[in-house]
């Protein structure tokens, strides 16, 4: 069996958790055993959702320290570091730490901030933390030899669509209509990633140049070839490999209640504010308008199951493994189940998993909202063999149970881990 070690970023939040039962589920690769070092710096997450992951994966013994900075398994299948992205000494001591057991063999890059109403007060914190992250971890992904990353990217980078109505492809127009902040950070990243990416192939081709018009009569033939030495030669000759995931709106929860989304204050997104509504933390939901051009008026999106989402990644990283059609190559993949569903839809659907009406009051538009959202995934499903299986009852009975056993989310009372203080790093001082 092919062993792997793989650093997942923001691995302690709600997508990333999601994904590393994914990862550490045989079911889902039985070909390949993963292990996961998990870094996070806790801003908007909790080290408890790493217990409920050892706990559905049946990882045995794992355990946070009092601190809450550093967690583990006796198998270490599972290992937790409580580490900024942002910060470059602290991280470049994750890789120095697991170089010699064979570093890492690709990345997870979840980490950064994701709210898009706050992305519009703080931008330059944004901007800091999202892009700061990426070059950091970029940076040292390079020193160290991993080349692969799969990156949590966004749909909101294709910003307001010239015909709303229609689905959405990678192909699309991107960054031109982007209305928030947090989309342009996710958009800045994918230019990033392919800057980069378009970098190894020019720099591999200007070395062979260089090497077609050089003296190659000075090359000793007798002298015996250091085996190490060319397998750095042809690490440095890899070229990078990069997923990147464009996703919508992921809902839902692990369909055994213990994991899900867990909030900070008010939710941003729909569901997780109509679960709250519906175990009787909030009084009603707000639907921002109703005069949309849909069969009721609200807006339209495309829901995607977290568990869906996981499996994605996977699909992601297996598509770049070694003789895979994705090595070597920079992709951009939807994930979405290209199925859209109204406002009112989803508060109805909830209503059903929990037995009861959810009030809800309708409330002016809000600025740059768009009336349909959907993804095209047929690429997704072509090129990676990937498809949404779960459907909108599945999100809302997973979700309700998350809800109805959690009521507090990982603070309450099954909690296991005490509160940590985040672990922020500025680039520019505190």
């Amino acid at each position: 069996m092919i062993q792997q070690r793989i650093l997942v970023t923001g691995g302690c939040g709600y997508i990333g958790s999601h994904t590393l039962v994914c990862l550490l589920d045989p079911s889902n690769s039985p070909s390949i055993q993963y292990s996961v070092v998990v870094v996070d710096n806790l801003s908007n997450s909790s080290p408890e959702s790493l217990i409920r992951v050892a706990d559905i994966c049946n990882i045995q013994g794992f355990a946070i320290s009092d601190d809450g900075r550093r967690g583990s398994d006796p198998s270490n299948r599972l290992i937790f570091r409580a580490v900024d992205c942002c910060d470059y000494v602290r991280l470049r001591e994750v890789f120095l730490e697991f170089q010699a057991e064979g570093g890492f063999d690709s990345a997870v890059h979840f980490a950064g901030l994701k709210a898009v109403g706050e992305s519009k007060l703080i931008p330059l914190t944004y901007y800091q933390d999202n892009l700061g992250a990426t070059l950091t971890l970029l940076k040292l992904m390079e020193e160290f030899g991993c080349r692969r990353i799969v990156f949590s990217s966004s749909a909101t980078v294709y910003g307001v669509a010239r015909d709303e109505k229609a689905k959405l492809k990678e192909t699309d127009e991107v960054g031109v209509t982007i209305t928030n902040c947090y989309g342009r950070t996710k958009f800045m990243i994918e230019q990033i990633l392919t800057d980069f990416h378009r970098s190894h192939k020019l720099l591999r081709e200007q070395e062979a140049q260089q090497n077609n018009s050089g003296d190659l009569s000075e090359v000793d033939e007798s002298k015996p070839v250091d085996s190490s030495e060319q397998q750095s030669q042809q690490q440095q000759h890899k070229d990078w490999s990069i997923a990147i995931l464009r996703y919508f709106n992921p809902v839902g929860a692990h369909p055994s209640g213990k994991m899900g989304e867990d909030p900070h204050g008010v939710p941003n997104n729909l569901m997780p504010f109509v679960a709250q509504v519906a175990v009787g933390r909030r009084p009603h939901v707000n639907v921002f308008g109703s005069d949309y051009d849909t069969k009721d008026g609200t807006g339209i999106r495309d829901y995607l199951h977290v568990m869906d989402l996981g499996d994605g990644h996977v699909a992601a990283l297996k598509y770049m493994d070694e003789g895979k059609s994705g090595n070597g190559k920079l992709n951009i993949f939807n994930l979405g189940t290209g199925t859209g569903y109204s406002v009112l839809d989803m508060v109805e659907a909830m209503g059903n998993a929990c037995g009861k009406e959810i009030p809800y009051k309708i409330a002016p538009r809000r600025p740059g909202d768009v009336t349909i959202y959907m993804a095209d995934p047929t690429k997704a499903k072509e090129e990676m063999g990937w498809e949404a299986k779960r459907n909108l009852n599945d999100m809302c009975n997973d979700l309700w149970k998350w809800q109805t056993k959690n009521p507090n989310g990982y603070g309450g009372e099954d909690s296991t881990v005490k509160k940590v203080k985040p672990v922020r790093h500025s680039l520019f001082g505190s």
